[in-house]
C-alpha cells in the first residue's frame, strides 16, 4: 500500500500517516530532486518541467520543502485522470496564482495530509457522492478559515480529488485486467 501519489510504502492506511512520514522525510530540512524523483516515481526531467512552467516553485538551494514536495504528490496523484492544466485550475481555485504562497488559502502539504486523512477515515477510495462529501466536510471541520467561502472551496477540491483519485485507480484496474486477458488469449 502506498501514499497516494508516491512510491512511499505504508503499512497501514489510517489517519495521519501521511502527517508521520513527511515529518520523517523533512526532518533534516528540504529534499533534492534525486529524492523527490524516488519518491514519487516522476523523472526529474518532468519535475523540473512543472517548476519552469510555474506549476510548482522553485526549489531553494536545490531542495525541495514539504509543500513544493505536496505540491508535486498532489500532482502525480491527479494527472493520471486530469489533465494538467484542469489539475492546475484545481490548485489555482484553492490557492490563487500556483506561483505565490502567499495567496494560498492551505498550505499544499495541509492540503494533502487532509485528503489522506480524509481517505482513510472512508476506509478507502469509494465512489459514492454522499460519503465522499460527508467525508470531505469532516476533514474541513477543523479548517480556519483565512477569508469566508475558503472552507466551501476546500470541501469542493477534496471532493475533487477524490473522484479523481478513484478514477486513476479505476483506470488503472481496468488496464491490469485487459492486459490479463490480453495474456491469456
Amino acid at each position: 500500500m502506498f501514499l497516494p501519489g508516491t512510491e512511499i510504502e505504508v503499512s497501514a492506511f489510517e489517519r495521519g500517516i501521511s502527517l508521520k512520514m513527511f515529518e520523517g522525510i523533512f526532518a533534516g530540512g528540504g529534499i533534492t530532486l534525486s529524492q523527490v524523483s524516488i519518491m514519487t516515481g516522476i523523472e526529474p526531467y518532468a519535475i523540473q518541467n512543472w517548476v519552469k512552467r510555474g506549476f510548482v516553485s522553485s526549489p531553494n538551494k536545490r531542495t525541495y520543502s514539504k509543500n513544493q514536495f505536496s505540491r508535486i504528490v498532489i500532482i502525480n496523484m491527479l494527472r493520471q485522470s486530469l489533465q494538467l492544466d484542469k489539475i492546475c485550475s484545481l490548485i489555482g481555485f484553492i490557492n490563487g496564482s500556483l506561483a505565490d504562497e502567499s495567496d494560498d488559502l492551505i498550505e499544499d502539504s495541509q492540503l494533502y495530509h487532509l485528503y489522506v486523512d480524509m481517505v482513510a477515515g472512508m476506509g478507502g477510495i469509494v465512489s459514492d457522492y454522499g460519503v465522499i462529501s460527508a467525508a470531505a466536510k469532516k476533514a474541513a471541520e477543523g479548517y480556519a478559515e483565512p477569508v469566508a467561502g475558503a472552507k466551501a472551496r476546500l470541501v469542493r477540491v477534496l471532493e475533487i480529488m477524490a473522484y479523481a483519485h478513484y478514477s486513476a485507480i479505476s483506470k488503472n484496474s481496468a488496464e491490469r485486467l485487459i492486459r490479463e486477458i490480453e495474456q491469456n488469449t
